[in-house]
């Protein structure tokens, strides 16, 4: 008898296991992003270790929210910024940057997820924001510069952390925005299309930093195969 209870007892602790070990299986697919400008297109990645910011950000393309808004910030050598939902249709002399969705993210910061170049990243409505949480819906794809051993030194002091030294390298060969690590949440990264990064960012503008003409953009997702995905465009999923 005893015998018998112990096997009903070694039965029901796997069943009560099995949902964890399922649940931990890595999805087979994940989504492809894809933003449209009049300088092409360009592909991103969303992170699974910023699931707040990328549950959101794929809510809102799902509504078609950020389509014929505007990269309405740009700074070569630093950033293009968009989703203001304030600027579709916005008129040529008025500053942009203040619209916003009515809430905001909690910040995700992790060590891992830095501004290279390329990274997809939350914009902040205010500097008065002690948690650092993220814009509901504004966003940035860094452009970013290169840097040597004596500025990146200078960056992780300024950034209050320290680099890994594969970190270093990208920012040194690929580039980045390194002073913005750990205080705007990383969550996606573009993985082609680099080259409209930088058309975009080398646009004219005016006092506010709004590219002349206008740059709207639509945004759409694509749930596909991860080995489709790094086949493609050769991002490796770990």
């Amino acid at each position: 008898m005893n015998q018998i209870r112990l096997i009903g007892l070694l039965v029901v602790v796997f069943l009560i296991q099995i949902p964890v070990v399922f649940s931990q299986k890595k999805p087979k697919r994940d989504y492809l992003v894809t933003v449209s400008t009049r300088f092409g297109d360009m592909k991103l990645v969303l992170f699974d270790q910023a699931p707040k910011h990328k549950e959101n950000f794929l809510k809102l393309i799902q509504k078609k929210f950020y389509n014929d808004l505007l990269f309405h910030r740009v700074i070569e050598g630093f950033m293009i910024q968009g989703g203001d939902p304030n600027s579709k249709g916005a008129p040529d002399n008025i500053q942009l940057g203040n619209g916003d969705v009515g809430y905001t993210v909690p910040a995700e910061f992790r060590p891992e997820l830095f501004h290279q170049k390329g990274a997809l990243a939350a914009a902040r409505n205010s500097d008065n924001n002690p948690e650092k949480a993220s814009s509901g819906c504004q966003f940035y794809i860094v452009h970013g510069k290169i840097y040597n051993d004596a500025d990146l030194t200078r960056q992780m002091a300024r950034s209050g952390r320290a680099f890994t030294e594969a970190q270093k390298q990208v920012y040194k060969t690929v580039g980045g925005s390194p002073h913005l690590d750990g205080n705007y949440t990383v969550f996606g990264q573009t993985i082609a299309g680099l080259a409209v990064i930088d058309s975009i960012a080398k646009q004219p503008r005016n006092q506010f930093d709004r590219p002349r003409p206008d740059i709207a953009m639509r945004v759409t997702a694509e749930r596909m195969r991860k080995k489709k995905i790094t086949r493609k465009f050769g991002y490796p999923f770990n």
